[in-house]
């Protein structure tokens, strides 16, 4: 499955457009975690739980959004976004979506 950003892919030819996809996770933060990543704001710098927890919810949400795409036919997914949002106190929705395609390779 090709998955890219862009309206295009070099080498490929977009021969049937199949519609959206999309996949989600929403995770909830830990106590422990909080608790250590409390520690880390206050002294300042990247806090290590937070960027784990988010690349996860991100993994999970492109693996769903892909699952879906397969499920078409598609063997490609272009113009693919990712967006986040806060859904109650203390858990988050990380959405990813593009468009399901089949490509070609060209000759």
């Amino acid at each position: 499955m090709i998955v890219a950003t862009t309206e295009a892919v070099a080498g490929h030819r977009v021969r049937r457009t199949l519609g959206l996809v999309r996949g989600s996770s929403i995770r909830a933060r830990h106590i422990g975690r909080d608790l250590i990543a409390g520690l880390r704001h206050l002294a300042g710098g990247e806090l290590h739980e937070y960027t784990k927890l988010l690349a996860e919810a991100r993994e999970q949400a492109i693996d769903r959004m892909v699952a879906e795409a397969e499920s078409l036919g598609a063997n490609g997914i272009l113009a693919v976004r990712f967006q986040s949002a806060e859904v109650s106190r203390g858990a988050a929705e990380m959405v990813c979506y593009g468009t399901a395609v089949e490509l070609r390779t060209e000759a």
